[in-house]
């Protein structure tokens, strides 16, 4: 059968061709690996990687607690590989176990590849997230001023904690009706903590980014954002390297959407990030939220990486 490596070659220079803002190198975690023969007798790979969330962790909050995930090598044969591989995956999942509740199946996969895109859909993959992107063009770097009587948006500190919590609590709940997010009895606690951490500057950047939008002095919106060199987090696998801004959380309240008060946050956003010289923007979406799959690309994001999911793992096709 073909190397490892020698698909990995193949996959990443044909998928460079159908998106060049693709990393040109990719790091495959520790795994499991999966085989599969196509007809022709050449042979796809993957790495399979199982990971437990555990009650009290904040990634519950955006992912079943049981999942499988495949990182698969197709080398030049997106559709007919990715078909293949996902039969004997679901054939070693079987054999493991998964379990039937809380629990799924995750392929990320380049948005631009159809061809393996239809592979998914015929699995019973659904695309419940996307990781977008957004280059830096040079008119952020000028903050364009406001006129008079919309929204003051200013930089949220501690003594705004409890804000923050709201909103961020606001948004979860709304994604979990259209996207991976799962809003868990724990859930306030868990972003409490997180958002103590953004507020008091304990990351080696300081202070994180984030900003609230005021309506007459009452909080109407709040954009939480923060910075990441993807050589040193997760998104590395999926980002060119460098240094680069990420939009955590967006959320406005339910009485001020369609008024711009999110069109005004991220124009601040986009100023700061523009003044910090990063290669660019990202963040995650849900596809089937009707409020976000039409604002981010509004703002200039688009697909880079979508996330498919099977839940509960056992019902992969």
């Amino acid at each position: 059968m073909t190397t490892a490596q020698a698909l990995m070659d193949s996959q990443v220079a044909r998928l460079r061709t159908l998106d060049p803002r693709l990393p040109s190198t990719y790091r495959l975690p520790s795994g499991e690996p999966v085989m599969a023969r196509l007809r022709d007798g050449s042979g796809v790979a993957g790495i399979a990687v199982r990971t437990s969330h555990r009650p009290g962790s904040l990634q519950s909050l955006w992912s079943a607690s049981e999942s499988a995930e495949l990182f698969p090598l197709l080398g030049d044969h997106p559709r007919e590989g990715m078909d293949a591989l996902l039969h004997a995956w679901r054939e070693q999942l079987a054999d493991e176990g998964m379990p039937d509740r809380d629990s799924s199946c995750v392929v990320t996969w380049p948005s631009r590849d159809v061809e393996a895109t239809r592979a998914l859909l015929d699995h019973g993959f659904t695309p419940l997230s996307c990781l977008a992107v957004r280059s830096t063009p040079p008119g952020d770097a000028e903050l364009i001023p406001r006129p008079p009587g919309t929204v003051t948006i200013r930089r949220a500190g501690p003594d705004d904690l409890d804000t923050v919590v709201e909103f961020t609590l606001k948004e979860l709940e709304y994604a979990a009706l259209v996207g991976a997010s799962v809003h868990r009895p724990d859930a306030a606690t868990l972003k409490r903590t997180a958002a103590h951490v953004r507020l008091h500057g304990s990351g080696p950047d300081g202070r994180d980014p984030v900003w609230i939008a005021e309506r007459d002095g009452v909080p109407v919106g709040l954009a939480e954002c923060g910075w990441t060199d993807t050589a040193q987090h997760h998104s590395g696998r999926r980002l060119r390297p460098g240094r680069w801004a990420y939009v955590n959380c967006v959320s406005v309240d339910e009485q001020a959407r369609a008024t711009g008060v999110g069109r005004e946050l991220m124009a601040t956003a986009h100023h700061e990030f523009a003044r910090a010289q990063v290669l660019g923007s990202y963040l995650y979406y849900n596809p089937p939220n009707p409020l976000s799959s039409v604002f981010w690309p509004r703002q200039g994001y688009r697909p880079l990486w979508t996330i498919w999911e099977v839940r509960p793992a056992t019902a992969v096709r």
